[in-house]
């Protein structure tokens, strides 16, 4: 999924529809980690904003919502971190590749609850 920042963190952007009780993931938007201390690069990512908002705009033409993140976990298992949830703005989807290429999704309620798994399978 996110091979290519490899031994970075990648990142990518979920664009998607959302239904009632279902949200479905249509485009993966990979996107370059800007985290500012590159050093920290392999346990850290920050998406571009520029790259944030032609993804919006692009998804906004499409009828397509940003959904949350996805990123990689190069030396970790498929589990947000603290400083992912502690760094994200809740509510919000996240989708984790870990060291092993394992995908998990969770659901990121607020700053106060913990992350939980979400059931997902991938359509053709």
């Amino acid at each position: 999924m996110l091979e290519v920042a490899d031994p970075q963190e990648g990142c990518a952007l979920l664009l998607g529809s959302r239904q009632e009780h279902t949200w479905t993931l249509e485009r993966l938007w990979p996107c370059c980690n800007v985290w500012p201390a590159a050093g920290e690069r392999h346990h850290r990512f920050a998406v571009d904003p520029r790259e944030q908002l032609v993804a919006q705009r692009w998804g906004r033409g499409r009828g397509l919502d940003l959904l949350g993140v996805a990123h990689r976990h190069p030396r970790s298992a498929a589990i947000p971190s603290r400083a992912d949830c502690r760094l994200c703005v809740p509510p919000a989807l996240m989708v984790i590749q870990g060291e092993n290429g394992a995908l998990a999704a969770w659901w990121l309620e607020d700053g106060t609850a913990q992350p939980r798994p979400l059931p997902w399978r991938m359509v053709d």
